[in-house]
Parts: C-alpha cells; sequence; structure tokens
C-alpha cells in the first residue's frame, strides 16, 4: 500500500478553516455541469466534482495519486475521472481503477484519493468531511424548513471575501439589523435597544430578544443537525404578499482562512395558488432588495481586519458570538488531536479524514 499526501491539520488551521465531523453545503447543484469537471477550494484544500452518466455527484481531492498532478485537468471519462498527466483513472470512490501506461500497476484496485460522501438537496451539493477514514459519516437531517411541503424556497449563493466564522456570527447577532439593516424593507422597525438570551433546543440553541417579539430579526436558532445551520424569522409587511414571516436557512462553508462561501434558503410558508403569486413576487420585487442587504452584510465583513476578534470589547449582545467561540475552538482542539497520528504517519495504505 503507497501513502499519499496528507497535509497538517493543527488546531488553528481547523478553526479558521473549517472544522471537521460535519457535513457541509459546498456548491450550488448548478456548479457541477453534465460532462464537465469542476474544481473548487473547500475547507482549506483543493477538489474536484464531477456528474457520472447516471448523473450522481463525485467529489475527488485535487491531486492524482500516482505524482500529484491536478485532476481538475483530467478527462471526463463517465464514471471515473482520468488525469492528463499519465492517464491514471481514478473513479468516484478514490480507487485507482486503471493505469493504461502500466496495466497490472500495484495501485491500481487500491482507494488513494481522499472522496467525501456526497448528497444532494434543495438546489446544493453537501459533503462530508471527517477526521476518521474508516468511520461512517453522521446522519445528516436536511434543515426542516426546507424539507415541509408547505414552503417554498429560493436559494441565495455568494462568496465573500471573509473568515468563515464571522459569516457565521454575523448570523449569531439579531441586533446588527436593526442598524445596518435599518433601510431595509422587513428591518425598520423596532427598538434599537434589546436584552437577549440563550435558549436550549433539541438540537442547538436560540439565541433571542426577551424584550421584543415579532418586529424585526429578533431571534435565531443555531442548530447542528449533521451540519450546522441557522434558522431566522423576519417579520414581513402584508405588502409582501403571501405567507406571513420571511424565513431563512443559512449555512457557511470555509473556503480557505480568507473567503467563504454563503448559502441562504429564503421560504414562506405557501402552498396552492399562494405559492405561486409569492414565487412571482418574489422574483420581480423582493429578490433585488434581498440582495441589497446581503451586500451590506458582505462589504462590512469584508472591511473587518482578518483579526478583528483579538482585539474586542464584547457585551450581552455578543452571547451567542461568545459560545459558538468557545464551542468550536474546542472542537477544532479534540479534531487536531485526532488527526495528528494520520498526519505524522502519512496514513499509509488508506484515504485519509473526509474519504468515503
Amino acid at each position: 500500500m503507497a501513502n499519499y499526501y496528507t497535509p497538517e491539520f493543527s488546531e488553528d488551521f481547523l478553526y479558521k478553516n473549517g472544522l471537521r465531523d460535519r457535513w457541509y453545503a459546498v456548491c450550488p447543484s448548478s456548479f457541477v455541469e453534465h460532462g464537465r469537471i469542476r474544481k473548487i477550494r473547500r475547507l482549506g484544500q483543493d477538489w474536484i466534482l464531477y456528474r457520472e452518466t447516471t448523473g450522481a455527484v463525485r467529489m475527488l481531492e485535487d491531486r492524482c495519486p500516482h505524482r500529484g498532478a491536478p485532476l481538475n485537468q483530467a478527462t471526463h471519462l463517465g464514471d471515473r475521472v482520468g488525469c492528463k498527466y499519465h492517464g491514471v483513472q481514478v473513479d468516484g470512490t478514490g480507487t485507482v481503477r486503471s493505469v493504461p501506461g502500466m496495466p497490472g500497476c500495484e495501485i491500481e484496485g487500491q482507494r488513494l484519493v481522499t472522496a467525501p460522501q456526497v448528497k444532494e438537496f434543495a438546489g446544493a451539493v453537501f459533503a462530508w468531511f471527517g477526521t476518521d477514514a474508516d468511520a461512517e459519516p453522521a446522519e445528516l437531517t436536511f434543515p426542516d424548513p426546507l424539507t415541509d411541503e408547505g414552503t417554498s424556497a429560493f436559494l441565495c449563493y455568494a462568496e465573500w471575501g471573509v473568515n468563515w466564522r464571522f459569516a457565521l456570527e454575523n448570523l449569531l447577532d439579531p441586533m446588527h439589523g436593526t442598524f445596518l439593516h435599518h433601510e431595509s424593507h422587513s428591518m425598520s422597525e423596532g427598538d434599537t435597544k434589546a436584552k437577549f438570551q440563550i435558549r436550549e433546543s433539541d438540537r442547538g440553541f436560540f439565541f433571542e430578544k426577551t424584550d421584543q417579539v415579532g418586529v424585526n430579526f429578533d431571534w435565531v436558532e443555531l442548530c447542528h443537525t449533521g451540519a450546522d445551520w441557522v434558522d431566522l424569522s423576519i417579520p414581513y409587511p402584508a405588502s409582501a404578499g403571501p405567507g406571513g414571516s420571511f424565513g431563512i436557512v443559512g449555512m457557511v462553508i470555509p473556503i480557505d482562512d480568507e473567503t467563504c462561501g454563503v448559502f441562504f434558503w429564503r421560504y414562506r410558508q405557501v402552498t396552492g395558488w399562494l405559492r405561486d403569486t409569492w414565487r412571482f413576487l418574489y422574483r420581480t420585487t423582493l429578490e433585488p432588495r434581498h440582495w441589497h442587504v446581503l451586500e451590506q452584510d458582505r462589504v462590512m465583513l469584508e472591511g473587518m481586519a482578518p483579526d478583528a476578534d483579538a482585539a474586542e470589547n464584547l457585551y450581552q449582545h455578543d452571547l451567542g458570538v461568545m459560545r459558538i467561540r468557545r464551542l468550536f475552538r474546542k472542537q477544532a482542539k479534540k479534531q487536531a488531536k485526532a488527526l495528528a497520528p494520520a498526519a505524522a504517519q502519512g496514513t499509509a495504505g488508506r484515504p485519509r479524514a473526509g474519504t468515503a
């Protein structure tokens, strides 16, 4: 069995580039076109995505197991890819299926390329990144607002030049809506003062205002159901059409320590002809307004120094942010310890963390 590339997963690397042992939404499904190979960078590493002839999405580390050539330049061969450098063929499980230059080569039949397990849901590709190559992925329960037949949702995806934690912390900070988004049609009301509490839930915790309900961005729930995601609700005026409050399911994928991808599924509880009305109104009127709100977030976060969290003076409104920082730092330390032996030994003979 051959050794292959294993980077050093330090505590700081994981904290800055993304924790393991969870599912992430990695890109919109539309990124992966039939017959083409798509290169992406996620969690500080390079990957490729492609669709097999069946339509199933596969994900591989962008590194040929022979000489380390980039697989993003490979030839799409239906259920596998063929490296352009020496023709080595690797399938969607990371197994070398053929070495054309030397048939019967000892690396044929070996699983030598990291190949995260992949699922598609709600217009996005999800992948599992684990610390134990031999362990099965955790069960993934998709956000219930997106599985409810009574909801209608639109996926919005963007890439921001900011560390992933800042983007997630922005969602755990309801108070910024009152100030940064004050001119928004949906967040112009409510008091500029508030008190907050943390309330436990069976899948995470709520961070919510205690003295104002149903007026602005007043609560958010951080959930872990195999993937980390947030759910929040913003009251809508009657002029915004049917469906009551406007909900958002949000996820963040680290690209590297300076960039992230943000997923926002915007949804409302509507069925029948009201569903069609809402979708028409969203596309023609509401969507540009929501992009404007996202741009306000992007500009603010990208304007912050990379080490902005090193010199802060936090107060009661930041309890949600402080909690996830402690949680994620603890997980990063634990995962770095678990990954250290694999990095030191090169994980001889089997794929390393994240492999299917």
